[in-house]
């Protein structure tokens, strides 16, 4: 009987079937192979792949499983770290996320017989604060990245400076109160008597304030020296109240400024891959052949992982974007940026500035087409394919 058409219901079935996690037991680890049923996998172990791989993991079983180990244990703290950060997380919650894989490496092929000694495991090693609780294990990574080291010592750093800098402040004013005190004479108490007349036709008499007065009594009260002072005092006044103007008017386009610096930080986003764009491979653990080689993304999956072709070669690989960087093409050249206010966004690379590592783009697609964008970091574009 033939094979059956690519249309036709029974092909469907087969590829409907084949999405989606099976049965563990019908999966060989060795060929790296998910059989659909017992008679698919009874077949499977009879094939010649199967008994060739079988012969080479019998010359060193201890590599086979060492290297299931480390793919296992680098997978599931590079999910730990990048889809829960250092928060405090059940690990059965972090197992479940990790087998809904597809391809993911099976335990059962690994060191550890239980998901319980590969957290108690990882807790010995220090990659992760591990403790139990009545509602089973809980797990907390530690970020030991040199840059997070860096970035935590800075602001540990800055926060002291600003402490330092509150207690010289009220120290200073404290210090300014002191001296004011010390300088003040003390004043005389006022001593209150009674109204007493000695003699009682004599007429009261009451001495006003010359600042009591109207207008007009106290320009003539006045002399030409306390004039002059006057005015002076007036136009300074005059002169301070335009300068707090300015300064209010200065903070709030700080303000404003401020605004659209947060706005811009607040569209960004941790993954930045995009298909039908050209990227470089930049580790080493794949070899020189790939080394610093240009390459076309063709899949993303699950916003970070990323189906790549070589153009050189033709290979196809499946790369993490932490081993990727962006291109950057000759000005003139389409490109797409990846991240912040305008992403997803076609735009022409018109010009580069090295000592900035920033270029200027002429957006190309959109309600903005047409418009001149500077400063764009070089990791928030790359070529298009």
């Amino acid at each position: 009987m033939g094979k059956a058409d690519f249309l036709s219901p029974k092909a469907i079935g087969n590829r409907i079937k084949a999405k989606g996690l099976q049965k563990l037991r019908w999966y060989c680890q060795m060929c790296q192979k998910q059989c659909r049923d017992e008679n698919g996998f009874k077949c499977h172990c009879m094939s010649e792949s199967h008994q060739r791989q079988l012969l080479l993991a019998s010359e060193n079983p201890n590599q086979f499983m060492n290297y299931f180990s480390e793919e296992f244990k680098s997978d599931f703290l590079e999910l730990l770290r990048r889809r829960f950060g250092t928060k405090r997380v059940h690990n059965n919650i972090v197992y479940n996320e990790y087998i809904s894989h597809r391809e993911h490496v099976h335990m059962n092929s690994t060191q550890w017989e239980t998901l319980t000694d590969f957290t108690k495991w990882l807790g010995r090693e220090g990659f992760c604060k591990v403790d139990e609780t009545p509602k089973g294990w809980y797990i907390q990574y530690i970020d030991r990245d040199p840059e997070t080291i860096r970035r935590q010592e800075e602001l540990e750093k800055k926060k002291k400076q600003d402490m330092d800098d509150e207690e010289r402040s009220a120290k200073f004013i404290e210090e300014q109160v002191r001296r004011g005190r010390e300088g003040k004479e003390p004043e005389e108490e006022p001593v209150f008597t009674e109204l007493k007349r000695k003699n009682e036709e004599e007429k009261i008499v009451f001495n006003l304030d010359v600042a009591l007065a109207g207008p007009s009594k106290t320009s003539n009260t006045l002399g030409p020296s306390a004039l002059k002072a006057a005015a002076s005092a007036k136009r300074k006044e005059s002169a301070h109240s335009g300068d707090s103007r300015d300064k209010k008017k200065k903070s709030a386009l700080d303000e404003i400024i401020e605004m659209e610096e947060q706005k811009k930080k607040s569209v960004r986003s941790d993954h930045w891959i995009q298909e039908n764009i050209v990227v470089k491979v930049i580790t080493k653990r794949l070899g020189e052949k790939y080394y610093k080689k240009k390459a076309v993304i063709r899949e993303v999956q699950n916003k970070y992982t990323a189906m790549v072709r070589m153009i050189d070669s033709g290979d196809k690989l499946k790369l993490d974007q932490s081993h990727l960087e962006t291109v950057i093409p000759a000005p003139g050249k389409r490109v797409l940026i990846l991240n912040g206010q305008y992403k997803d966004t076609e735009a022409i690379l018109e010009g580069i500035d090295e000592h900035k590592f920033s270029a200027t783009l002429l957006l190309d697609s959109g309600r903005m087409k047409g418009k001149t964008v500077e400063g764009i970091a070089y990791e928030d574009f790359s070529k298009l394919a």
